[in-house]
Formats: structure tokens, C-alpha cells, sequence
């Protein structure tokens, strides 16, 4: 019931707000161990999101964990994603998932799907390494978001209007942009979507 209302009870990441304006915030991440997997959407007809189901699968949300220990990973939020263009970059046609825009009318983009795992896990190599060679663990830096938060149904026509609105902001307060956006979802999609948060994250120095 709670998750249908939006309540947020798993582990979210850790961030310093170093400058909160009107429209958005400026935050500071530390560094993060993530599990990963990157896919173009015709691999799961057309379904961005296609990819989630490899990394519940290697965290254990969906039944057994699919990770060398075994060990069931507890789930954190947000889910994050990304797109780019797959012209400078070749993804094998066998492999699938904080959403990066890139690429023009009718290029292929490819998705890449993060989850951040707990904090209990400081190094890449103390994550259970996942069973499924398309999903990777790495770690992410230090990294620094103009951030945006919203409700509802991140559809991609919100998102574009979010990241243009947050784009002149940036700009409009100095700061530098520095890569292409990314989407945190913090709720399953059966949560009410006026209670849903969502946020669109732009990397700055």
C-alpha cells in the first residue's frame, strides 16, 4: 500500500546541497558502486525499460539473485537512466539497463540502466559479481547535478520539457554543462502518478 502511495522507504543516495534556487538544486554526490546493463529497445520491443528485469534479476528482486555468492542486494531508488546514440559506440545485438539525451531524428539510441547499490558496498569488487556478463559493476566518482524534482509520469515529452526548462537555468546562472541528462525514478510503476517523484539530474562542474 505504501509504495502505491508513494512512500519511499528503501535507501536513497547521500548528497550535499551546495545551491538551491527557485527551479532546481545543485547537488553533490560522493562516489557510488553501481550495476549496470546497456541495450537498445528493439531488443525488448521497443520498451526502454526493458533492461530492469537483468538488474532485479541480479540483485534478487524477482526471485533467486543472480550474483556469484549468492547474495540478495537490497533495492535502493532512484532507478536511473540514460540514452545516447549508438553511432560512436557498438553494442552486441545480445546484450540489454541516474536518461541521457543524444542523437538526432531517427538514430538508434542506445539505453543504459543503473541502479545504485547500498552504500555498504565502498569498492566495485566487494559487490557480487553478477552471473549475467551484460550486467557491469562499476564505480562512479564524485559527481556534481543541476538537479530538477517533479511528480507524475515521466513521460518522454515531460522529460524533454524538464531538461529544457533546467538547460536555461544552468545557463542563465553559469553554469557549465558538462554531459546529457539522466532520469531518477523513485517509484515502482503502480504507484499513484501524482504521488510519484522523478527528477531529472544534468552533470556541471
Amino acid at each position: 500500500m505504501g509504495m502505491i502511495l508513494g512512500k519511499i522507504t528503501v535507501e536513497t543516495p547521500k548528497y550535499e546541497v551546495i545551491h538551491a534556487a527557485a527551479e532546481y538544486e545543485i547537488r553533490q554526490y560522493p562516489p557510488a558502486v553501481i550495476a549496470e546493463v546497456t541495450y537498445h529497445p528493439t531488443q525488448f520491443r521497443g520498451n526502454k525499460d526493458g533492461g530492469f528485469t537483468l538488474l532485479a534479476n541480479y540483485i534478487g528482486a524477482l526471485g533467486n539473485p543472480q550474483n556469484a555468492k549468492p547474495e540478495k542486494i537490497a533495492m535502493t531508488a532512484p532507478v536511473i537512466t540514460r540514452e545516447s546514440s549508438s553511432s560512436s559506440e557498438e553494442i552486441a545485438m545480445t546484450a540489454p539497463v541516474v536518461t541521457k539525451g543524444g542523437g538526432g531524428e531517427g538514430e538508434s539510441k542506445a539505453v543504459t540502466m543503473q541502479f545504485i547499490l547500498p552504500s555498504k558496498y565502498a569498492r566495485a569488487e566487494e559487490a557480487p559479481k553478477p552471473l549475467d556478463e551484460r550486467v557491469k559493476i562499476k564505480e562512479g566518482g564524485e559527481r556534481k547535478y543541476g538537479v530538477v524534482k517533479f511528480s507524475g509520469t515521466a513521460t518522454d515529452k515531460v522529460v524533454e520539457e524538464k531538461v529544457e526548462m533546467l538547460k536555461r537555468c544552468l545557463e542563465r546562472d553559469g553554469y557549465k554543462i558538462i554531459g546529457e541528462f539522466e532520469l531518477g525514478r523513485y517509484n515502482p510503476p503502480w504507484t499513484l502518478p501524482p504521488l510519484k517523484t522523478n527528477e531529472v539530474m544534468i552533470p556541471v562542474e
